[in-house]
């Protein structure tokens, strides 16, 4: 599930953005580097935020994400509970995970990711289980020095663009120590949703490319405004708005990953200009949809 499209990846598949705020005279006072790379060996997304003051807002993501914190120190609120991290932690989102991230300090923070889509992580899970099931994280923040060890090679491996077996192997041998120590089945890490819920996240996922209103989700749910915001937001931890947001982010990026330019992802996922889907993107991926 990479941010670029395929020619972008082949021309240059790390690229380092460097975003640079000066004061008034001329000192640079803050720097961020992030790199991002596609690994089209092992189908997944590396990326490395350095000297990162960027909050996230609350959102969720249609594939896994697994993080390791190099420096800093952030609050994270995941599923709706709040926790403290810093070096040295290892975050583990499933599919659709809600999570928002702020800096608890006037420090920087540096993190390690990996985006693993539900079909890279059927196929690894059937390699690692001889089973051909989704699984999921009991846990979203941990601390394990045999896990970070083993992280830290693997993403350092794909970071550097090797073409050896080795990348492999480490990935097997990571996610093979993180589902015996953390794993079980995928359908325990989802809250259960009364079928009015079901009914409105259906419909928006959809119909996300066209324009929705609170009184059509309304429709589709038999509830009222108030009552379906409560529900909703109590449900999936995200509001209907943020949560048709993050689905349409999503879309825009496989789109952004088939070629598609920027101003059509955003017209094709319902976005109302390409600034309102650039901020978007920025707010929930970290990154412009197109560098």
């Amino acid at each position: 599930m990479g941010l670029f499209n395929n020619e972008d990846i082949l021309q240059e598949i790390k690229r380092d953005i460097e975003y640079n705020t000066e004061c008034k005279g001329g000192a640079v006072v803050q720097k961020e580097v992030r790199t991002v790379c596609y690994d089209e060996d092992l189908h997944l997304e590396a990326y490395r935020f350095e000297g990162i003051v960027q909050s996230f807002p609350n959102h969720f993501h249609d594939y896994y994400v697994i993080g390791f914190i190099e420096a800093g120190t952030r609050c994270l609120s995941c599923k709706n509970i709040e926790y403290t991290i810093g070096r040295g932690n290892i975050l583990l989102f499933n599919p659709k995970d809600n999570h928002s991230c702020v800096q608890s300090d006037s420090g920087t923070f540096d993190y390690r990711g990996l985006n693993i889509s539900k079909e890279t992580m059927l196929a690894l899970a059937e390699e690692i289980t001889g089973r051909r099931v989704l699984p999921g994280f009991s846990e979203n923040v941990i601390k394990n020095d045999e896990l970070n060890r083993y992280f830290h090679s693997l993403h350092q491996t794909i970071m550097d663009g090797s073409k050896e077996f080795e990348k492999e192997e480490l990935l097997l041998l990571f996610l093979s120590l993180l589902m015996e120590q953390y794993g079980q089945p995928f359908e325990y890490c989802i809250s259960e949703c009364s079928e009015e819920i079901e009914n409105v996240c259906g419909f928006m996922e959809e119909h996300f490319a066209g324009h929705i209103t609170l009184e059509d989700l309304c429709k589709n749910s038999g509830l009222s405004k108030s009552t379906l915001l409560r529900a909703f937001t109590r449900s999936k931890g995200v509001t209907p708005y943020r949560y048709l947001q993050t689905i349409r982010v999503g879309r825009a990026k496989e789109l952004l990953k088939q070629g598609a330019a920027s101003v059509d992802a955003a017209i094709q996922t319902g976005f109302s200009d390409q600034s309102h889907f650039s901020n978007f993107f920025h707010m929930f991926i970290g990154l412009p949809p197109r560098m």
